[in-house]
């Protein structure tokens, strides 16, 4: 979640930093506090090109969780998430229209593969599976947005890169799934996505009674859902660049300079 509690301080300083093309994050001074406000989210009014409602919704989801670390001002971090902040990033992550979309298609998958059979056949073992996997996203939202990163001050949020080679970007959002930022700036194991991880496969044995059980279908379970994380990670890296190369009304990227 890009904005703060409004009540911070008062935002001053127009935006000034100079990035890379498709990267012109608009991040403004904080005057309550020695840190930077990420840029709002974008609104529908800010994609106005082919497929917009569509684009929006995803580059939300993906801009949620996305900031810029300010290396451009040394000394100076971005504002941290407060426990409230982390609480509405988990009910807007949970509540997003992307979310149910996504839970929906895998439970398309594991009906189709009569994954959990106890779950029967027909709209019944579909909406079942549905329930489960929308319950699936929910847990690990909350243990990863909000649970975990209260109770060791780490911040949720990805950190992009942003600059540099393809391999260290790449690397760099692979590394976010060991890596985390605290409240100030300064880096820490990354406890959420671990015991987040965990925590969500745990819980999920709950409401899927046809599952197997075990330490290696655990393992299986988590090893799926952290490659799942850092897929979305180098997505987070790469979406200012791939908005920038097909001209997508994205913030900060010019698409309608003329063409050449």
């Amino acid at each position: 979640m890009f904005s703060q509690e409004p009540g911070r301080g008062t935002i001053v300083n127009p935006p000034v930093p100079s990035l890379p093309a498709g990267f012109r994050e608009l991040a403004s001074k904080n005057a309550a506090a020695p840190c930077l406000e990420p840029p709002p989210l974008p609104g529908l009014e800010d994609y106005n090109g082919p497929m917009a409602k569509t684009v929006w919704l995803f580059a939300r989801a993906l801009e949620r969780k996305s900031v810029h670390d300010p290396h451009y001002k040394p000394g100076v971090t971005l504002c941290s998430l407060g426990a409230k902040d982390k609480f509405e990033l988990f009910l807007q992550d949970s509540t997003d229209p992307i979310t149910f979309l996504s839970a929906g298609f895998d439970a398309a998958i594991d009906h189709a593969s009569d994954r959990d059979p106890s779950y029967g056949q027909g709209w019944e073992g579909y909406s079942k599976r549905f329930g489960a996997d929308l319950a699936d996203r929910g847990s690990s939202k909350f243990f990863k947005d909000f649970a975990y990163p209260t109770l060791f001050a780490e911040d949720p949020r990805y950190y992009r890169l942003g600059h540099g080679g393809t391999a260290e970007r790449f690397v760099h959002a692979a590394e976010h799934s060991v890596i985390a930022h605290r409240g100030d700036g300064r880096r820490m194991f990354n406890f959420s996505e671990w015991l987040g991880t965990a925590s969500a496969v745990a819980v999920s044995n709950l409401y899927h009674p046809g599952e197997k059980r075990g330490a290696g279908e655990m393992s299986r379970n988590m090893g799926f859902r952290l490659a799942n994380d850092i897929a979305f990670d180098v997505l987070r890296e790469f979406w200012p660049d791939v908005a920038h190369k097909f001209k997508l009304p994205f913030r900060g990227t010019d698409v309608k300079s003329p063409k050449r």
